[in-house]
């Protein structure tokens, strides 16, 4: 079995790490520079940086930003928001991302993953994918969770995997920021019809069984979460713990 992977997230709204429930309430939860030197430290596997107004307000990822966040850490870092390139995806690869996170931008120009990844190689580009179920079936939302596509989930994660994504970065909208528990039901069902790694997202709260429960029960290659972090109601530490004495396999 791979390693699973612990990844912390940083929402991030006028230069502050940001945090609501279903995309919306959005509250401050502190210095993204400063937050994400102390997962480094505190031995996260991997950082994600969004910047998740960008794309609504038709800018870029603040570069500066990414490279303060690049000099303080010593794990993969990838940045997503507002990318609509691949002069944009160069610029933040140089500015020190080590991945990049496509999402509103992949939606509407598919050809951008298939160029991103021909130009970088796959192992740099991540597919975000906004989720939200509607009558028995899950469908694509862009713009911040703002815009229902109308693109079932498992159409376009196979579509991505073809065009070279490299990995699936999976957020149940219902789940988010509720700290219920991860959406075993739509990340299972990701999980099983590509094959590529999937990071979950979405619900998770203190209770480390939930992260136990993405791993076995839907087969997750990692779990991504950002209160119970930034709030420090589960801190990494602890929680790779319990990981390890629930029997999961980690970094």
């Amino acid at each position: 079995m791979l390693a699973k992977r612990i990844i912390p997230c940083l929402d991030v709204k006028n230069g502050q790490t940001v945090k609501g429930i279903n995309f919306e309430n959005l509250k401050y939860a502190g210095n993204p520079v400063e937050l994400a030197k102390k997962y480094s430290d505190e031995g996260a596997d991997e950082l994600v940086f969004l910047d998740i107004t960008a794309t609504n307000e038709g800018r870029q990822t603040t570069l500066k930003m990414v490279e303060k966040v690049a000099q303080n850490v010593f794990i993969p870092f990838t940045v997503g928001g507002g990318i609509k390139s691949v002069e944009d995806i160069n610029n933040l690869l140089l500015a020190g991302a080590d991945k990049i996170s496509l999402n509103s931008a992949a939606v509407n120009n598919p050809d951008l993953i298939k160029e991103a990844s021909g130009r970088f190689g796959s192992q740099c580009v991540v597919v975000a994918v906004d989720s939200k179920k509607i009558n028995d079936d899950f469908y694509v939302f862009i713009n911040a969770g703002q815009k229902n596509t109308n693109i079932r989930v498992l159409d376009w994660v196979k579509t991505v995997e073809k065009l070279g994504a490299g990995e699936i970065l999976l957020t149940s909208m219902d789940a988010d920021g509720t700290q219920n528990g991860f959406d075993i039901e739509v990340t299972k069902l990701v999980e099983e019809n590509v094959n590529i790694p999937v990071i979950a997202s979405g619900g998770a709260g203190a209770n480390p069984q939930h992260f136990v429960d993405v791993f076995n029960l839907a087969n997750a290659d990692a779990a991504l979460a950002a209160s119970i972090f930034h709030y420090g109601t589960l801190p990494v530490p602890k929680l790779k713990k319990e990981l390890k004495d629930a029997g999961i396999v980690i970094r």
